[in-house]
């Protein structure tokens, strides 16, 4: 399908906001405080907060420049503020009032006249009136100025990179590491957010995509600091419809005991991230979207209690790589089930509350393996209280093993598919309505061709069909990489072992983790997604949303399955004559310069063929069956084969086919698709209707099996080929083509007359 990544705004359609919009702010702040901010109104936002150190604070933030939206829908930075007042009224609980030290403080960065960053601290009561935790605030900037009273320091405000307004508990003491006996909660409020004067409004990009068919997947704790509102626009106006799986994470969204800072054990939701989700589920809902809550079997490391994390045979904890880790539960752990299972039922009723079906997905359950070693974690206390004597010591999934030991796999798949099954049924349980019941499971990892053994383990059998309402699946490490064979064979193996009908099939395609990468992965990704859709996938994702904001990636919808472009896969029925004509052209930009020389462009890098096949036709009957033919493709809208005389083989162009003819492409040990193409010099034209039976395949000079067609010129073998081995090809081939003209004027008096017809056909370029 068609796609771009932009990276920036050039002519697209753009609007106007007022500057301060509330749903531009954002939040930020230390762990393991918790805060949000969602929208309550066109003019107003609400912050949420919870503290559990003296020395905790928020801050509420705007940025001049756009750091987070996509380039077509971001605003323009303006970081001139003056002669521009901002006026809001202010409303907190729980937090430092106003007249307090510490208040809330609007600190200013920038830049002051000699062009030296810095920064200003605006102390907001001095520009309040009314009570310190209600009070109307007008701040004109040009006469703004830093400091506890006034008069004070003169602000520079021809250059402000950003601004935030700080939110201090109760109690408060800066730098202080000490724990509040108990949590501490506040929560504040900006309404009737108004602002005057010059460059009260900005421009802000507001491209509309028109539906392409995929859907979206994004994740709390990667959107945690912004508004929901803010969010589910992008999704929108990028041409996301339909369902978003939303991963709630492994970080933000539960509540902490103040003790230890560990999870509450009850699976209680931060009141933050509760409040977040709620308007984020509502408005989902409002604009027709499907949110799925995804919920996965790991947490924080930090916040995660030593006896509810996996264990390897020698004690070391399952944690992930990320910085800072993510611990994995053991599914034998009854408390961290437990605790899943509470925190599940807490977002089904989110979603029922928001109006929203209960749509639920189990994310990546797994038993883990340590990257470094191979050593699986099946090793806590939990699963030593469970299996006693059975469990056997393996140290490395990548080496043989022997009975015991893949019998120990299979008891560790059984208490995985126990413990996701436990989760699915809590979630039907508190579901008022029905609930549909997503499983997701990464096939590179649980699928990995170096630990054979340990699907039993990670693709269990419990899982098979109808265990779940839809299995989604994901390769991204595989699919990026380019191990295409790799992420076919798994597909089949899960297809085999679970047998969930390709109509409950969902596919995820993703994910771009380092910008420096965007240009190389993005094709694979949005190629993915065709394929995905060509195997009669129905529901596909993108993961995940940051990525396609930061790398400005654009599906453009396609049209290929609509009746007007479709490939009748049919020969052209007449033989041709000697007289037939062809035609290749290009496309040149030529540039004449003021002393006479040309500078010219290439602008295709394929000829396209014209013919004309009117002089082959030799009687009244082949014109008759020209006519029948070309009403049977509705003139230009259906394309069909021609056999060029000229040029149909890739032995010169009219010989007989030999598995050496062509180079279509040298192996590289993971690829596995080549297309079938025609050399001439440096220009290379790609086939993509051989002959059926005549393709002819050899690797490294030797003649190839255990590979096969697979439609539009793609071959595709079973085993990638090894790194530099030439793959060589023979074939036939026809060009597709299509009428050119919407009417065909043949007459049979000149035609009697010895006047052949014209019958202008033009070559169609195919899509991958």
């Amino acid at each position: 399908m068609p796609f771009w990544l932009a990276d920036t705004r050039r002519k697209q359609h753009a609007d106007w906001i007022a500057r301060f919009d509330p749903r531009f702010w954002t939040v930020n702040f230390p762990r393991p405080m918790m805060a949000s901010v969602v929208t309550t109104a066109p003019d107003a936002l609400r912050v949420e907060c919870e503290f559990y150190h003296e020395g905790e604070l928020a801050g509420l933030i705007w940025e001049s420049e756009d750091r987070l939206d996509h380039p077509l829908l971001a605003y323009r930075t303006e970081r001139d503020y003056g002669h521009c007042v901002l006026r809001f009224r202010w409303r907190s609980s729980g937090l430092v009032p106003l007249d307090q030290a510490n208040g809330p403080t609007l600190t200013i960065e920038g830049k002051d006249a000699n062009g030296t960053s810095r920064a200003w601290y605006v102390r907001l009561w001095n520009y309040a009136s009314g009570s310190p935790e209600d009070a109307e605030i007008t701040l004109p900037f040009s006469q703004l100025e830093s400091g506890w009273a006034l008069p004070g320091e003169k602000v520079h405000v021809a250059a402000i990179e950003r601004m935030f307004i700080s939110l201090a508990p109760r109690g408060f003491a800066p730098g202080s590491a000490t724990a509040f006996p108990a949590r501490r909660t506040g929560w504040a409020e900006m309404r009737a957010i108004a602002c005057e004067g010059e460059r009260a409004v900005i421009a802000i990009g507001d491209v509309i995509l028109p539906a392409h068919g995929e859907q979206m997947a994004t994740a709390y704790d990667d959107s945690f600091n912004q508004t929901p509102a803010r969010l589910l626009r992008q999704i929108e106006q990028l041409g996301y419809r339909g369902r978003i799986v939303h991963y709630v994470g492994m970080s933000h969204y539960y509540r902490l005991r103040p003790a230890d800072l560990l999870v509450e054990e009850d699976g209680t939701l931060s009141g933050a991230a509760r409040a977040w989700h709620a308007d984020y589920f509502a408005r989902a809902v409002a604009m027709d979207f499907a949110p799925i809550a995804s919920l996965s079997f790991e947490l924080l490391a930090q916040n995660c209690p030593d006896g509810w994390k996996q264990r390897d045979h020698a004690g070391h904890a399952g944690e992930t790589g990320w910085d800072p880790p993510s611990a994995l539960f053991s599914p034998c752990n009854t408390v961290a089930m437990a605790f899943l299972r509470a925190v599940a039922v807490q977002w089904v009723t989110l979603l029922e509350e928001a109006g929203a079906d209960v749509l639920f997905q189990i994310g990546e359950p797994w038993w883990w393996v340590q990257p470094a070693s191979g050593a699986p974690c099946l090793y806590d206390a939990a699963a030593h209280a469970e299996w006693g004597d059975e469990l056997v010591t393996i140290t490395d999934m990548r080496q043989p093993l022997d009975a015991d030991q893949t019998a120990l796999l299979d008891r560790a798949g059984a208490a995985l598919g126990a413990a996701t099954a436990g989760v699915a049924d809590a979630v039907r349980a508190a579901a008022t309505g029905e609930a549909e019941i997503l499983l997701l499971a990464f096939t590179p990892t649980v699928l990995d061709p170096a630990m054979p053994e340990l699907y039993r383990a990670n693709l269990p059998l419990e899982w098979a069909w109808p265990a779940f309402d839809r299995l989604q699946l994901e390769d991204y490490d595989w699919l990026t990489a380019g191990h295409d064979a790799a992420r076919r064979k798994a597909r089949e193996f899960v297809d085999r072992r679970l047998g969930y009908p390709i109509q409950r099939q969902d596919y995820l395609s993703g994910f771009v983790l380092r910008d420096a990468d965007a240009e190389n992965f993005w094709p694979r990704i949005d190629a993915a997604l065709d394929e995905a859709r060509g195997h009669g996938i129905g529901q596909r994702f993108i993961w995940a949303l940051p990525q396609i904001v930061r790398d400005g990636y654009v599906r453009l919808p396609t049209y290929e399955d609509n009746e007007m472009n479709a490939f009748d896969d049919v020969a052209y029925p007449l033989a041709l004559g000697r007289d037939a004509s062809v035609s290749p052209e290009f496309s040149t930009s030529v540039a004449v310069t003021a002393s006479g020389h040309e500078r010219r462009n290439a602008l295709w890098s394929d000829a396209r063929l014209r013919y004309d096949v009117g002089p082959g036709i030799r009687s009244e009957a082949e014109l008759r069956e020209l006519l029948a033919f070309y009403r049977a493709r509705y003139g230009p809208a259906r394309g069909f084969r021609l056999r060029d005389p000229f040029d149909h083989s890739s032995a010169g162009g009219d010989g007989e086919p030999g598995a050496h003819d062509e180079l279509i492409g040298i192996g590289d040990g993971k690829t596995a698709d080549f297309r079938l193409v025609r050399n001439y010099g440096d220009q290379q034209r790609r086939i993509t209707r051989p002959v059926p039976g005549s393709i002819l395949v050899s690797l490294g000079g030797d003649a190839a099996a255990g590979w096969r067609h697979v439609g539009k010129g793609v071959i595709r073998f079973g085993q990638p080929p090894a790194a530099g081995m030439e793959v060589r090809a023979g074939f036939l081939f026809d060009v597709p083509v299509r009428f050119a003209e919407d009417r065909l004027d043949i007459s049979s008096a000149t035609f009697a007359a010895g006047e052949a017809p014209s019958v202008p056909l033009v070559e169609i370029r195919e899509a991958p």
